[in-house]
């Protein structure tokens, strides 16, 4: 699949992704080391007044209040990327099962039920003889299905009894 060039996208979310990035570095870590070490050492030259002691607080707390919102549009972008990456993991693979596909927008009720299946499955696995027989949430749906249908024509034998 060939990569297309890139839509723009917003202004800001160049920036954030930018930002982030340069957040990240090993050259903004050593810049952030060096200005508390500065700070640190012209404290003797300023008698560690208020003033000083200001300079550093509101100069991390503005830095850190900006930074989280920064960051965090970065990340939403980048966990929607990973998701859709692994959405078609899922929907590309024979055997797997569909049902997890954008599994992100499920409620985390629904999220715990899928989970008592994959513990089911881990129980039957380690049942199982042989390593190698695999299981998946489909089968387990699938055989869910089959046994709901015969539910339903016992039912439906048993309502036509009762007449």
């Amino acid at each position: 699949m060939k990569k297309k060039k890139q839509n723009g996208g917003s202004a800001f979310e160049k920036f954030a992704s930018k930002v982030s990035k340069a957040a990240g570095s090993t050259t903004a870590f050593i810049g952030a080391f060096v200005i508390v070490v500065a700070w640190a050492v012209s404290g003797p030259i300023f008698n560690y007044s208020e003033t000083w002691q200001l300079v550093i607080n509101t100069g991390t707390t503005i830095i850190t209040f900006l930074m989280v919102f920064l960051i965090q549009k970065a990340q939403n972008k980048d966990s929607l990327a990973i998701q859709l990456k692994l959405n078609e993991l899922v929907a590309s693979g024979e055997r797997s099962s569909n049902s997890l596909v954008d599994i992100e927008n499920m409620t985390e009720e629904e999220m715990v039920i899928i989970q008592k299946y994959y513990h089911r499955l881990a129980e039957l696995a380690k049942k199982d003889e042989s390593i190698r027989t695999s299981h998946s949430v489909a089968e387990a749906h699938s055989q869910h299905e089959y046994k709901d249908k015969n539910r339903t024509k016992h039912r439906a034998a048993r309502n036509t009894d009762k007449k």
